[in-house]
C-alpha cells in the first residue's frame, strides 16, 4: 500500500472526489482519503505517475508522505494563516459594521458621510471587496471545483458571499439616480455586511477547527518527539555526538542517566533502569543489564550504560508504532460509508435546493432581495465538513490514546471492530497465565524436608531441558541451593530422568515410574490428587527404592488475569478459554480465571474452527493469543490481537497489538473500542441532524408555520460552529480513563529512610480502600502499589499524613 498527501481538500465533498477519480484507474483495488490528515492510501499496481495525475486532473494538489512527518509543523501554519486572515477580516469588518450599522444603533455619521449615501455605499463596496481579497482562497478553491464540475464546501461559500456582494452592487449602482432621502432609504437594503460577514464567520470556524484538529494529532506528535535528534556514540575509541540519521547497525552508543535512547540496541555493558512507558505505558522502569534490550524512545532513568545499535531508522520499535498509528489514522472504518456516499452528493444537492428556494420565494411574491436571502441561507449553512469529519476525528484520537496506553490498532476497522466484540476467546499459556511453569507445592515424605527434597530434584533436573525441569531449577535457586554433583545422568524418554548422587541411585519423574521403585504413602497420594484435581502437574522423586518426594509444578495465572476476565464479563462479553493443554488442568485455570467456557486438547488448526463455532449466530469473536500456534485463530476471527511479548508470527496476524504483557489492557482495548464507535455515532447523528434541521430552516419552510427567519450571517455562523462541534467531541475520548478496574502505580516517597519508614508507609496506603498489595522501598525511593481502584489523590495524601513527601 502507498501512501500520499493530498492538497487543496476543504470538505467530504473534497475527499469523495479524490476518491474517486483515484478509484477510477485500472489496477487499483482501494483507495482511502482521510479528510483530517490529507493522507491518501492506495493499493494496487497502478504507477505513482498515474496516482498523480488523476488527483491533479480532478483539482488538488498531492505530495510525499514526509510532509506528514511533521504533523504538528503542518497543522500550526495552517493555524497561523487562518488566525492572521481572521484578524485582518475582523479589522476591516469593524470598519465596515461602523459604517453601515451606524445609522440603525443611533451613532452619529461624520457630516461629509451623513449627506452621502452614495459614498457610504462606496466605502461598504470597498471595505467588502478587501475582505473578499483577504479570504480569496474561498473563491479560488470554489471556483476551480466548479470548472472541475465538483462542487464543494467552499463552492457554497463563494456563491453564498458573492450573491449577497452582487446584490448590493446593483442595489447600489439603482442608487446613482436616486435622490438623497430615497439614497439613505435605498441603503438598508445593501449587503455588502451580510456578504463580508457570512466570509468572516467561517474563517473564525475554520480557525477553530484547525485547532482542534491540532490536537487530535497530539499521540502522534508525542510519538515522533521521543526519539532523540542525536546520539552518543563511540567511534575508534572517541565518544563522538551524531545527527540520529547517521547511526548504524553495529555501532555502540551510550547511556547517562535522564538520556533518551536514540535507536533499539543491546545492552553490552553497565546496568541501569529503563523508563518504557512511551512503548507499553507502563510507568514502572525496567531493569537492564548486559544482554537486555532497549528500545528508542525509552528513557534510561539511572545507571550508565554501553548498547550496540540492532535496529535503526523505520526499522525501531517506535518507527514502527508511529506507522501503525498514522495507518490506523490514515484508514477508512466501515460506519464511515453513508457519510461517504451522503458527501459525494451533498454539494449538488444543496445547490439545487438553493435554487429551489430562490424561485420558490419569488414565485410566492417575495422579493428578489428576500428571496436571495433565502437561497443565500442555504447555501451558507449547508456544512458536509461535519459530515466528512464526524469519522475520521474520532478514529485518530482513538487510536492516539491507545498508543499513549500501549494499545495499537493496526486499521480503524479493527478499532470500530473493537467496540462491537460481543464474545473473547483467550489463548491459555503466555496470555492467561504466564507461560512459565513455576512450583506451587512441595510435599517431602517422612523424614525429608524441602530442603533435601529440593536439593535432590535440582541435581537430577539442572541437567533436563523440560519446562518442568527449568521449575524446578528456577525455585531452588531462589532458596539459595546449590545443585550437587551427579554422575551418570540418563533422560528415560516420555517418564523421567536417573542419575547417582553420593552413590545413591535417584529418579525422578511421573508417578508411574516412581511406583514401580518405591512406596507412596496414601496420605501424599491424597495430597497429591488434590494437587492434580487442581491442575497442577506433579514430579515424583525417589532414592534408592524410598520415595523423597512430591513437587507441584503449574503454569500460574497472570497476577492481573482473573481481574481483567471479571471486567470483560462486566462489560458483558462472553470469555471463552481455548488450550491445548490436558482438560484436568485447563478446567482448574479456568475456574482460577473466572471464564464463561474452557475448550481444552485442541490443536491450532482445531482452535480455528472453534472461532469459526463462536462465530456462529453472527456473534462477533475476537481472538487473544502470543504463540505461533494462535496465528491461524487470529485470522480468522473478528479481530485478532496480539500480546506485544510474543511471537512476530502472532503480531504480524494480528488487527490490535497489546504491547504489555499484563491482561488488563486488553479490556481497555475493547472499551476504548465501544467509547471511539459511540463517539462515531454521535458525531455522525449530529452532523446529519444539523443539515437535516438547518436547510429547511434556513429555506424559510418554518416561516409560514411559526414565523421562524434564519439570516445568512446567523447561517454562517452555524456552519462554522458545526465542524468545530464535531471535532470537539471527538477530542473528549482522550479523557477515557483505562484501566478503571484498577492497576500498578509507582510513587516517589521522599523522606524514607529505613524500614520503619517502608512500613509506616505501607501500613498507611494499606488502610486505603481498594489498596491490594505495597511494596515500599527506602533505598529507591520508590513505593509499588497494587490496587482495585483506589484513588491516586488518597494515596498521596495518605503518605503525606504518615509524614513523608510524594
Amino acid at each position: 500500500m502507498k501512501t500520499y498527501i493530498v492538497t487543496g481538500m476543504s470538505c467530504a465533498a473534497c475527499s469523495a472526489r479524490v476518491e474517486r477519480a483515484v478509484s477510477t484507474l485500472e489496477g487499483v483495488t482501494l483507495c482511502h482519503v482521510n479528510l483530517l490528515t490529507g493522507q491518501m492510501q492506495v493499493e494496487g499496481d497502478a504507477s505513482e505517475a498515474q496516482v498523480c495525475a488523476a488527483v491533479v486532473g480532478a483539482g488538488y494538489g498531492i505530495g510525499q508522505k514526509s510532509e506528514m512527518r511533521d504533523p504538528e509543523k503542518r497543522a500550526g501554519g495552517e493555524e497561523r494563516a487562518l488566525k492572521r486572515r481572521l484578524l485582518l477580516s475582523l479589522c476591516f469588518l469593524a470598519a465596515l459594521l461602523s459604517i453601515s450599522m451606524a445609522p440603525m444603533l443611533g451613532m452619529p455619521l461624520p457630516s461629509f458621510l451623513a449627506s452621502r449615501p452614495v459614498v457610504i455605499g462606496v466605502l461598504q463596496l470597498i471595505l467588502s471587496a478587501v475582505i473578499a481579497v483577504i479570504n480569496r482562497r474561498f473563491f479560488l478553491s470554489g471556483t476551480r471545483a466548479m470548472l472541475h464540475l465538483a462542487p464543494n464546501m467552499d463552492t457554497l461559500v463563494a456563491l453564498g458571499s458573492a450573491s449577497a456582494w452582487g446584490y448590493g452592487l446593483v442595489t447600489l449602482i439603482s442608487m446613482l439616480g436616486m435622490d438623497r432621502a430615497a439614497g439613505a432609504h435605498a441603503l438598508h437594503r445593501l449587503t455588502f455586511e451580510s456578504s463580508t460577514m457570512i466570509l468572516t464567520l467561517i474563517t473564525v470556524g475554520k480557525w477553530l477547527e484547525a485547532r482542534a484538529k491540532g490536537k487530535t494529532t497530539s499521540a502522534l506528535k508525542g510519538l515522533l518527539s521521543l526519539t532523540p535528534k542525536t546520539a552518543a556514540v563511540r567511534r575508534e575509541g572517541e565518544e563522538v555526538i551524531l545527527p540520529i540519521e547517521q547511526v548504524r547497525v553495529g555501532d555502540i552508543f551510550l547511556l547517562r542517566p535522564g538520556a533518551s535512547v536514540p535507536v533499539d540496541g543491546e545492552v553490552i555493558e553497565g546496568e541501569g533502569a529503563v523508563n518504557e512507558a512511551a512503548l507499553s505505558g507502563e510507568s514502572i522502569p525496567v531493569d537492564k543489564m548486559a544482554g537486555s534490550g532497549v528500545s528508542a524512545g525509552t528513557v534510561n532513568q539511572s545507571g550508565f550504560l554501553v548498547c550496540r545499535a540492532t535496529r535503526v531508522g523505520t526499522d525501531t520499535a517506535i518507527a514502527r508504532i508511529i506507522a501503525l498509528v498514522e495507518q490506523a489514522s490514515g484508514s477508512k472504518a466501515p460506519i464511515a460509508a453513508m457519510a461517504d456516499r451522503v458527501s459525494a452528493v451533498f454539494v449538488p444537492v444543496v445547490l439545487v435546493l438553493a435554487l429551489i428556494t430562490l424561485i420558490a420565494w419569488l414565485i410566492g411574491g417575495q422579493t428578489v432581495g428576500y428571496a436571495l436571502n433565502r437561497a443565500i441561507s442555504v447555501l451558507v449553512i449547508s456544512c458536509p465538513c461535519a459530515l466528512g469529519l464526524a469519522t475520521p476525528v474520532a478514529i485518530m484520537v482513538g487510536s492516539g490514546r491507545g498508543a499513549r496506553a500501549g494499545i495499537l490498532f493496526k486499521t480503524a476497522e479493527a478499532l470500530e471492530c473493537a467496540g462491537r466484540i460481543d464474545t473473547v476467546a483467550l489463548d491459555k499459556t503466555g496470555t492467561l497465565t504466564e507461560g512459565k511453569p513455576e512450583v506451587t507445592d512441595l510435599y517431602p515424605a517422612e523424614g525429608e524436608d524441602e530442603t533435601s527434597l529440593l536439593t535432590l530434584a535440582y541435581a537430577l533436573e539442572q541437567g533436563s531441558e523440560h519446562p518442568l525441569a527449568g521449575a524446578v531449577c528456577r525455585e531452588s535457586a531462589r532458596r539459595g541451593i546449590m545443585p550437587p554433583a551427579l554422575q551418570g545422568f540418563a533422560a528415560l524418554a516420555g517418564s523421567g530422568v536417573t542419575g547417582v548422587l553420593d552413590g545413591r541411585r535417584v529418579t525422578g519423574g511421573k508417578e508411574t515410574l516412581i511406583a514401580e521403585q518405591a512406596e507412596i504413602p496414601d496420605s501424599l497420594r491424597k495430597k497429591a490428587d488434590e494437587a492434580a484435581q487442581a491442575g497442577k502437574t506433579l514430579l515424583y522423586f525417589a532414592a534408592e527404592g524410598r520415595l523423597v518426594g512430591i513437587i507441584a509444578v503449574a503454569d500460574t495465572i497472570k497476577p492481573d488475569g482473573a481481574e481483567a476476565v471479571a471486567r470483560l464479563r462486566e462489560m458483558g462479553l462472553r470469555v471463552v478459554m481455548l488450550t491445548g493443554d490436558d482438560p484436568r488442568t485447563a478446567a482448574a485455570i479456568g475456574k482460577t480465571a473466572g471464564v464463561d467456557e474452557v475448550r481444552a486438547g485442541i490443536l491450532p488448526e482445531q482452535k480455528a474452527q472453534a472461532i469459526e463455532e463462536l462465530r456462529a449466530g453472527g456473534h462477533r469473536v475476537c481472538m487473544v493469543g502470543d504463540g505461533i500456534n494462535d496465528a491461524p485463530a487470529l485470522t480468522v476471527a473478528d479481530l485478532g490481537i496480539a500480546i506485544g511479548t510474543g511471537t512476530d508470527v502472532a503480531v504480524e496476524a494480528a488487527d490490535l497489538v497489546l504491547m504489555r504483557r499484563e491482561l488488563s489492557s486488553l479490556p481497555d482495548a475493547l472499551y476504548l473500542g465501544r467509547k471511539t464507535l459511540k463517539n462515531v455515532r454521535e458525531n455522525l447523528f449530529w452532523a446529519f441532524c444539523y443539515n437535516v434541521v438547518g436547510i429547511p430552516l434556513a429555506a424559510g419552510l418554518m416561516v409560514p408555520i411559526l414565523g421562524w427567519e434564519l439570516s445568512p450571517m446567523f447561517g454562517a455562523a452555524a456552519m462554522s460552529l458545526s465542524s468545530f462541534c464535531v471535532v470537539s467531541n471527538a477530542l473528549r475520548l482522550n479523557l477515557v480513563r483505562l484501566s478503571e478496574g484498577g492497576g500498578e502505580v509507582t510513587l516517589r516517597v521522599r523522606g524514607m529512610m529505613c524500614e520503619h519508614c517502608e512500613n509506616r508507609v505501607t501500613q498507611a496506603l494499606s488502610a486505603l480502600p481498594g489498596v491490594i498489595a505495597v511494596q515500599a522501598d527506602h533505598k529507591t525511593g520508590r513505593c509499588t502499589v497494587r490496587h482495585s481502584g483506589a484513588d491516586l489523590g488518597d494515596m498521596k495524601r495518605a503518605i503525606r499524613d504518615a509524614g513523608y513527601r510524594v
